[in-house]
């Protein structure tokens, strides 16, 4: 019998390292692939060097041939061997290839992103936790929303719609539930709009990140509220523009000097200033649309809960005043039903109806067809309108017992804000407390809030805490009262 001699002696005692299991979950055709081929991309077989036959790997692993040929086959596919029709298959010499993951730590990838990428991954963001919604802001109570209903409604248009439900179809939207809204917004917020000019996009942000993209080239200027809402500020910010602030306080929104440039979009809260909760005098509203006609610049109008008024009527939204069609209207679902349905919309003016559905289609800011439909059922059969009814006296009765705490408790460290709409509040804080300090100490103790300086983005911040209440009962809040106190007392002591 031959002597083995160097590397036919190397090979053989690589694949003697081959150990199959039959009770494991993979198949033995799957386990000798994957064996053979990390052997192969470590080198341990040596490129150009053959493999046994497939009869004597078999006899070898004591397996069947057929599992053998599979493996060889799928490794052959792959380029890991080189099949030779009339002798056993070769070891193929591959690039070195990327580091193994043994090698990370030593030599560390460093991702290469664009300047856009840095900015994305850099922009200020807040998030609650499951199950501590104590004060978060914007949130809505998950608890007072009648999901049988909802669940049923689902659960019938997902066993009817697979026709019409499943596709890419109706990038716009659901076309009830868009004649839906364009009826409602002529009737309830004053508006003037068709079928045609309302949009349905996964959420608010959906629609600012979309517009930023749509109206806006880098370098544009854009009058942005300050304190404003920093998701609006990072799609314009992201998109190249330069933000110029928009001056808003106890008086309502500056007007009277102009930044400079000029700006090509406006954007602002009119009917519920986000954070402060101030509401834009009709006067304000004029000048502010006499401004964009001058600069032929466009507004966007966030109506992001203006439904949560708690005194008078809901407040006219600003595009039923805009004669020259320059007002895009936003508004969301999120704070009426709960954030996870992502589902909001736009009424755009005429001008920019026309090719939407492809800038939708390049951007992929579709939320799915069976929630759009499930919701026009929703709105449709009265469930919207009397969920609506009952969270307005609930979240009234609320937001009094919170002021009314937090005045009692909380006033050595904070000054309420004025506002009598949307479901959250901001205190301003005394003393040059930090509102990001106050923020974190409360966290610990499982409370959200959010730091008011985090909404501006030019000059010195004024620092305090936006406060949600519509999520926390009155049974729960005094505990919360007493978590924020605490976290106040660190923070100050």
């Amino acid at each position: 019998m031959d002597i083995l001699k160097g590397p036919d002696l190397k090979k053989i005692n690589s694949l003697d390292a081959i150990v199959l299991d039959a009770a494991l979950k993979s198949t033995l055709k799957r386990q000798l692939y994957e064996q053979l081929r990390r052997l192969i991309s470590g080198r341990i077989l040596a490129p150009g060097s053959a493999l046994p036959s497939t009869r004597q790997l078999a006899k070898d692993l004591a397996i069947g041939r057929n599992t053998v040929v599979a493996a060889y086959e799928q490794l052959i596919t792959e380029g890991y061997l080189h099949n030779r029709h009339t002798a056993c298959p070769v070891v193929v010499d591959l690039p070195s290839g990327p580091m193994s993951h043994e090698d990370e730590r030593a030599y560390p990838f460093r991702p290469s992103i664009s300047r856009r990428g840095e900015m994305m991954m850099g922009e200020p963001f807040y998030f609650g936790a499951a199950g501590q919604p104590a004060f978060h802001p914007g949130m809505p109570d998950a608890q007072e929303f009648p999901f049988t209903a909802w669940s049923r409604l689902l659960a019938r248009r997902g066993a009817s719609g697979r026709d019409t439900l499943f596709g890419t179809y109706d990038v716009l939207g659901f076309p009830p539930l868009r004649e839906t809204i364009a009826s409602y917004l002529n009737a309830a917020r004053g508006m003037r709009c068709s079928t045609e000019q309302v949009v349905i996009i996964s959420g608010a942000q959906g629609a600012f990140d979309l517009l930023a993209r749509l109206l806006l080239d880098p370098g544009d200027t854009v009058w942005m509220e300050e304190p404003g809402y920093f998701g609006a500020q990072s799609a314009f910010e992201v998109a190249g523009a330069r933000l110029a602030p928009l001056h808003v306080d106890g008086g309502g929104w500056s007007l009277d000097g102009w930044p400079s440039p000029a700006p090509r979009v406006i954007c602002v809260t009119p009917s519920c200033h986000h954070p402060l909760g101030a509401t834009m005098r009709m006067e304000q509203r004029l000048r502010l649309l006499e401004i964009a006609e001058s600069c032929n610049a466009w507004i966007i109008e966030d109506d992001y809960d203006s439904e949560y008024r708690f005194q008078g009527q809901p407040i006219p939204a600003m595009q039923g005043s805009d004669a020259s069609r320059r007002v895009i209207y936003v508004g969301t679902f999120s704070k009426l039903l709960f954030p996870a349905l992502r589902i909001g919309f736009m009424v755009l003016p005429a001008g920019l109806v026309s090719g939407i559905a492809q800038a939708i289609n390049v951007s992929g800011h579709v939320p799915p067809l069976l929630l759009q439909a499930a919701l026009f059922d929703f709105i449709n059969e009265g469930h919207m309108a009397k969920h609506l009814r009952r969270t307005r006296r609930l979240y009234a009765m609320r937001r009094e017992a919170f002021l009314t705490m937090g005045e009692a408790q909380l006033s050595q460290w904070l000054q309420w804000a004025p506002g009598q709409s949307g479901i959250q509040t901001t205190a301003f804080c005394r003393d040059g407390l930090d509102d990001h300090a106050i923020a974190a100490a409360a966290k610990k103790r499982g409370i959200h809030v959010s730091p008011l300086s985090m909404q501006y983005r030019h000059g010195k911040p004024r620092h305090g805490l936006v406060l949600g209440y519509a999520a926390t009962s009155v049974s729960h809040m005094d505990s919360g009262m007493q978590k924020l106190r605490e976290a106040l007392l660190e923070v100050a002591g």
